[in-house]
């Protein structure tokens, strides 16, 4: 059976077979021919006279002629088509309705398998394509709308909700403006972090307040998401004393009580199958929804497998009309890493004849094919300028074996892992053997390799904690968790040994069964103490809000610019409970990763993973003649690769079902369909045949542990351009010490500084420490002082040490170190007594902190007025001379 319509059949034909089919399932039958002397309560009538001729089918319901209808063959398409169907509208007499130069309020042109619809009543209306014809309800529905007093609303009744962001705002304006255009598709990218959900319960109560929306569907593509999503609707108070489920129904999916967070008592209600199958105008409510479901409930469990069939088990197919929902909004919409997903992504919104609003952090291409336009950017960058996000630090981590892969010579010791039972074997290898990079923890590991990293992120772990008085919650994405060889389980395992910390402290969450309540794991990673490390591969790439994640490791070689910046995404989010400022991004691949990715921009060209096409499909093409000669080509290559890849007794039942070698006859197919296409196309449409490339036995996957192989591994923080160049730290500095031999003449504190420093006092510290802060503009990582002293590694080298050594190559010191020189010189200079020195104590913590002190500053720091004392007082237990102590103590500091 051929997978397309016949496009040979005429018009006529057409007609019959398939549109008088579509109307008739679509609500209007019944098909009838004019009669002048009939009324029609509800009916397609064909061949209806106009001034202009006949239209193919005039829509009636309640007497009313609502649509023209115009048919056409296959093989042409509708859209332009419209324009005939137009003159119809134009030129039909004797109709309820004048709108402009239409007797018509709607139009359809279609050829039985595409077809186009038009709203005449508004001179601007945009003619769209619709998945089928709309229902005799859903064309009075939008019959009654009153589209200028919904706009009107919206343009009377600004976004006036304090607690939304200025940027929120923003987005909520563009999108209404969007629709107040008229636009029907639109994409709005906001990053990761900066408050999508709450952005969108502000807009879909506006738009149902307004009476643009009465039924929203809001798509997402996990449970957890939409258990979310209910929660936010549910505790969103839109007007005073009122929730906004109180004011409108919102429905969702059954869910499971792991699918909330702890503590929440929402319980949300299950939409009903008639609101779905039976849309009706009094209906106003949101229901959430997982794509997987509605994917089900459009088009069946067909296709469906795995977790998708064990998390909507309970979904079933109905019949939706395309008119079930005014607005449907996709949350993560960039999703779908193969065409397949996307495909379904697409399916699903295009059956709905309704306004589609995409919600993404990482738009890329096909996420703009399909929405047109993005109506509001919000990029990362932006909400770092604007401190709604943190920026990220740079550590690339040099492996050898990473970048190059191993050696491994004959008679080399290596451990044969069984990757069906978790059995460990040791052989010594007969032969040379290259062990390439791309294959590492797929098909063999080197343990010293994961050791030494996991000391390498030890090192900086404990530093960070050191330093921040807590431990940094730290996410690592591993290659894989395969069964037996996980590379997840080797890290968790290594991990726990390295820090000593018990099993709770190292976790791993993926979607593998081995892995018991995993939504519950996120959360207690989230809340908890425990873990302060998690080991994933993509289950927390996205959708999960864990805002103390203070590192992102890279441990899996991502290649998907989506994944990347989703992946990222988990440390962006502000948390001001632990004061975090920024977070780490630890590059295992020699910073090649980040190298990888420097140049992608919000819009990307990188289009979805083909999808596979089924053997049933290619072969059914090649029997239809469909790029023939190409997809012979692609079953002669699916049939090679298997060859490649399976059991002598898979071997052996392909050969009996070919009658020949399976690669014999991959390479001569094209030559045996020439000679006996009829017998040829015979074999390739056999069942045991196509069940069988699905389903032929695949040897035991390999797995070699490379036990004696061992790796260097080493680390450097990283810095970036504005171009997006990692600068290794010789580089930054090279900048650095550019700059200020270069620039004294044009940053004045510069100059003071390193030629006459008994001018240099706070006030032009701080004007140094602020230009710093922008300089210089090639580099995003400016001049600062934490920046500065990653790039040196010296913790707590003070900002005048690197500024002199920039200059003169002095000796770094700390803060502290510089202070505490210039108080022996002060010493060698002076005698104390017990009171002074206990007060010069106090001086020089402050000084510490401040490096250089002002008479204003002394009545201003917290030590002092703590301990209730005025500069005079102190002033007259130094004799008087506390101005010239201070005056002393600067000059050694910058001496």
């Amino acid at each position: 059976m051929s997978l397309f319509p016949d496009g040979n059949i005429n018009e006529q034909k057409t007609r019959k077979k398939y549109i008088d089919k579509l109307l008739t399932n679509s609500g209007w039958g019944p098909i009838t021919s004019h009669d002048g002397k009939k009324s029609y309560k509800r009916a397609s009538v064909e061949e209806y006279p106009t001034s202009s001729g006949p239209a193919d089918y005039v829509l009636f319901n309640k007497g009313n002629a609502l649509a023209a209808v115009e048919g056409k063959k296959v093989a042409v398409g509708p859209q332009n088509v419209l324009q005939q169907a137009q003159r119809y509208a134009r030129d039909i007499q004797n109709t309820s309705f004048q709108f402009g130069e239409y007797k018509l309020p709607f139009i359809y042109s279609t050829n039985g398998v595409v077809q186009w619809f038009q709203d005449l009543r508004h001179p601007l209306s945009r003619s769209r394509e619709v998945a089928t014809m709309h229902t005799p309800d859903a064309l009075e529905e939008i019959l009654a709308r009153d589209e200028e007093s919904l706009i009107k609303w919206l343009v009377e009744n600004p976004v006036d909700n304090p607690y939304l962001r200025p940027y929120q705002k923003e987005a909520i304006q563009k999108t209404e403006e969007a629709i107040i255009d008229r636009k029907r598709n639109m994409l709005v990218a906001m990053a990761t972090g900066t408050g999508k959900t709450f952005t969108t319960v502000n807009l879909i109560y506006r738009l149902m307040k307004s009476g643009h929306a009465k039924r929203i569907l809001f798509l997402v593509d996990r449970k957890a998401l939409a258990a979310q999503a209910v929660t936010a609707l549910a505790s969103f108070e839109p007007e005073p004393g009122l929730k906004f489920d109180k004011i409108y129904e919102v429905y969702s999916q059954r869910f499971r009580r792991e699918d909330f967070e702890e503590g929440e008592t929402y319980d949300p209600k299950v939409l009903p199958n008639q609101y779905l199958t039976n849309p009706q105008s009094r209906h106003a409510f949101v229901y959430v929804c997982t794509i997987q479901r509605m994917m089900i409930n459009l088009f069946g469990k067909e296709g469906m497998f795995g977790a998708t069939l064990r998390e909507e088990e309970d979904a079933e197919k109905l019949d939706i009309p395309i008119h079930a929902f005014d607005v449907i909004i996709a949350d993560e919409c960039h999703r779908g890493y193969t065409a397949q997903e996307d495909s379904k992504w697409r399916e699903v919104l295009k059956h709905f004849d309704a306004i589609r609003i995409g919600l993404t952090a990482t738009p890329a291409a096909h996420t703009t094919a399909f929405f047109k336009e993005v109506v509001y950017r919000y990029d990362y960058e932006s909400a770092v300028k604007d401190n709604f996000l943190v920026d990220y630090d740079a550590v690339s981590i040099n492996s050898d074996i990473t970048i190059n892969g191993t050696f491994l010579n004959e008679g080399d010791e290596v451990g044969l892992r069984d990757t069906t039972t978790g059995q460990l074997l040791f052989d010594t290898l007969e032969d040379e053997r290259q062990l390439a990079p791309e294959k590492n923890e797929s098909e063999w590991t080197a343990p010293d390799r994961n050791r030494k990293i996991v000391q390498e992120l030890k090192t900086y772990l404990l530093g960070q904690e050191k330093t921040f008085g807590h431990f940094p919650k730290t996410l690592i994405f591993a290659d894989n968790d395969l069964p037996h060889t996980s590379h997840c389980d080797i890290l968790a395992d290594m991990l726990r040994d390295a820090f000593g910390r018990g099993d709770a402290f190292v976790q791993k969450i993926t979607g593998s069964q081995t892995v018991d309540r995993p939504l519950q794991k996120i959360r207690e990673f989230r809340n908890r103490q425990n873990p302060g490390i998690v080991i994933t591969v993509d289950m927390l790439s996205t959708g999960v809000d864990v805002p103390k994640i203070e590192n992102i490791v890279f441990l899996r070689k991502v290649k998907s610019r989506i994944l990347f910046e989703q992946m990222m995404g988990r440390g962006t989010r502000l948390c001001p409970e632990i004061n975090k400022t920024h977070f780490t991004v630890f590059d295992c691949f020699g910073g090649t990763l980040l190298e990888y990715f420097k140049n992608t921009t919000s819009i990307t060209a990188e289009a979805p993973a083909k999808s596979t096409i089924t053997m049933p499909e290619l072969v059914q093409r090649i029997a239809d003649n469909q790029d023939r000669d190409y997809n012979i080509k692609v079953v002669a290559k699916r049939l090679l690769r298997i060859a490649k890849n399976i059991t002598e007794d898979s071997r052996e039942n392909f050969n009996f079902l070919l009658g020949a070698d399976i690669a014999d006859f991959a390479r001569e197919l094209q030559m045996r369909l020439d000679r006996d296409w009829v017998g040829t196309m015979e074999i390739l449409k056999k069942k045991a045949f196509l069940d069988m490339c699905e389903n032929y036995e695949r040897p035991t996957r390999s797995f070699i542990e490379a036990i004696g192989v061992y790796d260097k591994v080493s680390s450097e923080v990283l810095f970036r351009a504005q171009d997006g160049r990692e600068l290794k730290p010789a580089d930054y500095i090279q900048m650095f010490e550019r700059f200020v031999r270069e620039n004294p003449e044009h940053v004045e504190a510069l100059e003071i500084l390193l030629s006459r420093p008994k001018d240099f006092h706070t006030k032009e510290l701080k004007e140094l420490r602020m230009k710093l802060e922008t300089e210089p503009e090639t580099l995003k990582d400016k001049f600062n002082e934490r920046n500065l002293r990653r790039a040196y590694n010296v913790e707590l080298a003070d900002i005048i040490s690197m500024i002199k050594h920039a200059a003169v190559g002095e000796e770094l010191l700390t803060a502290e170190s510089r202070v505490n020189k210039a108080f022996e010189i002060i010493h060698h200079r002076r005698q104390f007594t017990a009171e002074q020195e206990k007060w010069l104590e106090l001086i020089r913590g402050s000084m510490i902190a401040t490096l250089l002190l002002e008479k204003d500053d002394l009545d201003d720091l917290p030590i002092f007025s703590h301990e209730g004392i005025s500069y005079n007082r102190l002033d007259r237990i130094f004799g008087g001379e506390l101005d010239t102590i201070i005056n002393e103590l600067n000059e050694a500091v910058l001496a």
